[in-house]
């Protein structure tokens, strides 16, 4: 998977801060689904390559509780997680033991569950 994350990694638009992300998620099926992290000069309007390759698979039919587990690279110079955005949408969409695996450029590794990302999530519960 670290190789395919290399490749996926070069299609990151990252002019703003060079900083580029790609991730894999794979579902139960074993369908897998890319993203890269789009920067924009208005920086709210940009996505995350977690949440681009999450929203693909939904986009593709894909449902809550379909996913197998994530694979993250960066392109910084340590393994580094999920920001909280991604987390959140990991939170509502993944079951609590998903594995998440990130990775840095050298091919250190951090694997973590969903609910080791995400300990006090905030969900459906909370809107009631």
């Amino acid at each position: 998977m670290f190789e395919k994350l290399k490749k996926l990694l070069e299609n990151s638009y990252s002019p703003y801060s060079n900083f580029k992300v790609a991730s894999i998620v794979v579902m139960k099926d074993g369908r897998e689904f890319g993203g890269v992290n789009v920067e924009n000069a208005s920086y709210g309007a940009g996505i995350c390559a977690e949440r681009s390759a999450i929203l693909s698979a939904i986009s593709s039919g894909y449902k809550k509780g379909d996913f197998k587990e994530m694979y993250v690279l960066t392109s910084g110079n340590k393994v580094s997680t999920s920001c909280f955005l991604c987390r959140q949408v990991m939170s509502e969409l993944f079951e609590k033991k998903v594995p998440v695996h990130f990775y840095d450029l050298e091919g250190h590794q951090m694997d973590l569950l969903v609910e080791e990302l995400c300990p006090y999530p905030f969900d459906s519960e909370d809107l009631k």
